[in-house]
């Protein structure tokens, strides 16, 4: 995660994050220490697939019928360390009144000799994944950055 410029709302956001045993990994330094987290059994590492990220570091996947950069790191750390990778999504259930945890099988894909490619691919599934979810909760995804910021080499900005 990128620390937030305001040091109190930092603070705060980050009390609700660790309150029940969680650790943040900052941005910066993040790919040694989670690589680091898989390597050694620790029980779990948790990553948001949905966000946008700069074309360098990004795989563009078709999200909602619109080509998004997504970070290719879940993919490329789940293939290094052969992790699954498990969805975990927890809508909010108005009948009961709490959150649902849903927990979906591990994501699975077809892989081939080629590595880019199996990232591409892991990457794909993941977020169709994610794609079916907020079509099945779609008042719950809550996105306030411009998701589609980032485009593909050659295609003008959508914003």
């Amino acid at each position: 995660m990128r620390r937030i410029d305001n040091p109190r709302i930092e603070q705060l956001v980050d009390r609700v994050r660790t309150r029940f045993g969680n650790k943040t990994l900052d941005k910066l330094s993040a790919a040694r220490s989670m690589l680091k987290i898989l390597r050694s059994g620790e029980t779990a590492l948790g990553l948001l697939p949905d966000l946008n990220t700069l074309d360098d570091e990004a795989v563009f996947i078709d999200f909602f019928g619109v080509p998004a950069a997504m970070t290719f790191a879940m993919a490329k750390l789940a293939l290094r360390t052969d992790t699954p990778v498990i969805p975990f999504f927890a809508p909010w259930n108005e009948e009961k009144q709490k959150y649902l945890l849903i927990v979906e099988p591990p994501v699975t894909f077809e892989r081939t000799d080629d590595n880019d490619e199996n990232v591409r691919r892991l990457t794909a599934a993941i977020i169709e994944r994610v794609e079916n979810q907020i079509r099945r909760y779609p008042g719950q995804w809550l996105w306030i950055h411009k998701r589609w910021k980032t485009r593909p080499p050659g295609e003008p900005g959508i914003y």
